[in-house]
């Protein structure tokens, strides 16, 4: 770490020892013990008091003036939304809406395939929509109807039949307003007032307002990513999506303005986001954390202050390794949310980099586009996930079924096979039901 006045941390990834490397690795929600026991007493509230829990924990994590009669968005708060924001606005939220439409569109499955495996033997799969999905809409440190067309729009191209989005209110009690444009351009009507850790258990349990739902999508908080974990067995939890993250990956070509100003991109999320420029030139490193305090003086001072604690904390600042190699290999052992590459020639690491959310490629390719327009969701893993989860898809609303027929000639290769490893396997039943009889003609 350095000893200078700049508050961003600068860190020689060579003169670290093996613990305080992989400290660099932790997130937020990798430590959750202090929520889970406030979080069960929420879980237990909603599932005892439904609605009126869900009023009370308004009022209170919220300040929110919510009464448990007034959990769903109305038509007249759609109209007053469409009202409210600006026609400019609401057409980038359209831009957006078609983009993401299109992306996810090209993503769906054929709905069956067949396919003959061998002479008699036909295997295939079928590909339909789950019944039911709740969508999380987070808004305790902002308004985000990114994330309400993120999570809508897949599952609305995948077909299911109920899709309810959960969101916290404002401390007016209300929707934001660009978030219930955003709603109803995607196609979606059943927006309700909850947030938090209580999202989650309406979601698993039901009320009387709220429909019970099989899965739940969407970035959280702590809170949330903690409800999850409690009720993973309730309800499909989808992929973890926790406290943002991400690295900005930059060789000695890059513009550090431009590496210092897409650094801020997911810092300025909140204090319990994760941000790291990795790079193996010293230079850039100086030289964009010395850009960083300009930067700060034209953001207001909540943003500010969120980029400040995490750059200057214990997950984020400015990363120097001795080459792009050990750069590479900090980024793939990280797998970041995001991952943005500002070298000479970026595309050259795309066979290196294995593990990350999504890949962003070159100086115009920032994480905010992707974010917002490009179209790929911004529905992420998080905290080091990626090396096993995907962005959230059409694919995450689907479900597939396997299917299979076999003629009784492909039955009489199979059998002999079958019970084989059936008898094996010490099955008699299984063994039993494969009979050379059975392949017989009556």
């Amino acid at each position: 770490m350095s000893a200078d006045a700049n508050p961003i941390n600068l860190i020689l990834l060579d003169q670290l020892s093996a613990a305080e490397r992989d400290r660099l690795m932790t997130r937020t929600e990798a430590d959750l013990s202090a929520y889970l026991e406030p979080v069960q007493a929420i879980i237990e509230a909603v599932r005892q008091d439904g609605d009126a829990a869900l009023a009370r924990f308004a009022q209170q994590f919220d300040q929110a003036a919510v009464s448990a009669d007034d959990l769903q968005a109305t038509p007249a708060d759609f109209e007053r939304a469409f009202a409210e924001v600006a026609p400019e606005v609401q057409a980038s939220i359209a831009f957006a809406v078609d983009n993401i439409r299109t992306f996810h569109a090209a993503q769906k499955p054929v709905a069956m395939w067949w396919q003959e495996v061998r002479p008699g033997v036909f295997a295939g799969e079928r590909s339909s929509p789950i019944p039911s999905v709740a969508c999380y809409v987070p808004r305790g440190k902002g308004a985000f109807p990114s994330v309400m067309m993120m999570t809508t729009i897949p599952a609305l191209v995948a077909g299911v039949p109920q899709i309810a989005v959960l969101t916290p209110p404002t401390p007016a009690g209300s929707i934001d307003a660009a978030s219930l444009v955003a709603a109803r351009l995607a196609g979606i009507e059943r927006v309700y007032k909850c947030g938090g850790a209580g999202a989650v258990a309406a979601a698993a349990f039901g009320t009387a307002t709220i429909p019970r739902a099989v899965k739940i999508v969407g970035p959280g908080s702590p809170w949330v990513v903690a409800a999850k974990r409690l009720l993973a067995e309730r309800i499909d939890t989808g992929l973890p999506a926790g406290p943002s993250e991400a690295i900005i990956l930059a060789d000695a070509s890059a513009d550090p303005k431009l590496a210092a100003l897409d650094l801020l991109i997911e810092a300025e999320h909140g204090p319990d986001s994760s941000a790291f420029l990795v790079t193996d030139s010293l230079a850039l490193a100086k030289a964009a954390r010395a850009h960083i305090p300009t930067l700060w003086q034209g953001m207001g001072a909540q943003r500010a202050g969120f980029t400040r604690t995490v750059l200057g904390g214990p997950r984020g600042g400015i990363v120097v390794a001795p080459d792009m190699a050990e750069a590479v290999r900090f980024v793939n052992d990280y797998a970041p949310e995001h991952l943005e590459v500002l070298c000479e020639e970026p595309e050259d690491y795309l066979g290196q980099l294995q593990h990350a959310g999504e890949i962003l490629f070159g100086p115009h390719t920032p994480i905010t586009l992707g974010n917002f327009v490009i179209g790929p969701n911004c529905v992420l893993p998080t905290g080091g996930h990626a090396r096993s989860w995907s962005p959230l898809s059409v694919h995450d609303f689907m479900k597939r079924t396997s299917l299979a027929k076999v003629t009784r000639r492909g039955y009489q290769e199979l059998a002999p096979h079958a019970r084989r490893l059936a008898t094996y396997e010490g099955f008699e039943a299984h063994a039993a039901a494969v009979t050379p009889e059975r392949g017989r003609p009556a």
